[in-house]
């Protein structure tokens, strides 16, 4: 079902692999200064973006840091749809490996590792200037919750081309990954149907004075050739009486990690050769950093299967050891 060009672009992801993880570039460094939060809705459907936390007007919480904008500034989660375009629609690829992704031949939206032109690039820090000098060694990431018309799944390029899955929606919910203290990583954000996602995400770190933070956002993604805008007032139907992005803050030391709900998930015919390129490729480009994300195992069936540790490469241009 898939055509020849694809084909040999996943034949080659091994290859690629190896010659892009050959080099380690320098980290880069924390942000030098706060850029504040902006205010208005704004639709994102290509450039550069980060998912992370930091020390906002109002205290701890998860946001999105903007890099379309001119300077870049700090969006609260509700305030941003992410748009996943067409471009960005493909065919899953053959193998045991990519079977979270459909069967082989079948309509995939997939945001990839490596930056592509047309393509919103979603990565996730912990660089705000506050959260890198402040918070003992990493924070916590999970997936509470998603919903969607079909599966969503993170995951990032692994040696050899066999892809290391970070969350998978069709598990059991929720699931977590550590960021590294001041560090920068891009993933693969894959998505099964066109239409609505909301992403229910926690992210939870203690400071070097003993102090728990926790936060609870809502990510909003638009799939395919809908009105991206309808992504901004949907409803999350697991939850009808609480606002979709509700934010708890909660300096007392958290007990559990689990999230406020048990997750649920459900769940066109087009070819993009050149973004299963990126995917297999990594990153390779001057003035990237590398850092380490460690997947610490959940426990009980159904949660997805990946080693301890696992690393992604970041390229945006002209950002060498500038803040992320």
């Amino acid at each position: 079902m898939r055509n020849t060009a694809l084909r040999s672009t996943a034949g080659a992801l091994g290859a690629a692999l190896c010659a892009a993880l050959t080099a380690v570039p320098p980290a880069a460094g924390a942000e030098p200064a706060d850029p504040g939060t902006a205010t208005g809705r704004t639709v994102v459907g290509t450039g550069h973006v980060d998912i992370g936390p930091r020390f906002a007007e109002d205290g701890w919480t998860v946001q999105i840091r903007d890099d379309t904008a001119e300077p870049a500034v700090w969006r609260d989660t509700d305030d941003v749809v992410l748009q996943v375009r067409d471009t960005a629609k493909m065919q899953a690829p053959g193998g045991e490996e990519f079977g979270f992704l459909g069967e082989p031949g079948d309509a995939v939206w997939v945001l990839p590792q490596a930056q592509q032109e047309g393509v919103v690039w979603p990565g996730w820090n912990s660089q705000d200037a506050r959260v890198a000098a402040t918070v003992e060694r990493e924070v916590t990431w999970e997936l509470t919750d998603v919903s969607g018309p079909g599966d969503f799944v993170l995951f990032l390029n692994g040696a050899f081309g066999t892809p290391e899955v970070v969350f998978d929606a069709a598990g059991k919910l929720p699931q977590e990954t550590g960021i590294e203290v001041n560090s920068h990583v891009h993933g693969n954000w894959a998505f099964t149907e066109p239409g609505t996602y909301l992403l229910d995400v926690r992210m939870r770190a203690t400071t070097k004075d003993g102090e728990a933070h926790d936060s609870r956002r809502t990510l909003h993604f638009s799939v395919g050739p809908q009105d991206p805008e309808k992504a901004f007032t949907a409803d999350d139907p697991d939850d009808p009486g609480e606002p979709a992005g509700q934010d708890a803050q909660d300096t007392a030391a958290q007990g559990a990690s689990g999230g406020d709900r048990a997750g649920t998930s459900s769940g066109g015919d087009s070819s993009s050769a050149p973004l299963w390129w990126g995917i297999g490729a990594a990153v390779v480009v001057a003035g990237a950093g590398l850092f380490a994300v460690r997947r610490r195992g959940r426990g009980g069936a159904g949660s997805p299967a990946a080693p301890a540790e696992s690393s992604a490469h970041d390229s945006r241009k002209g950002e060498a050891d500038g803040p992320a």
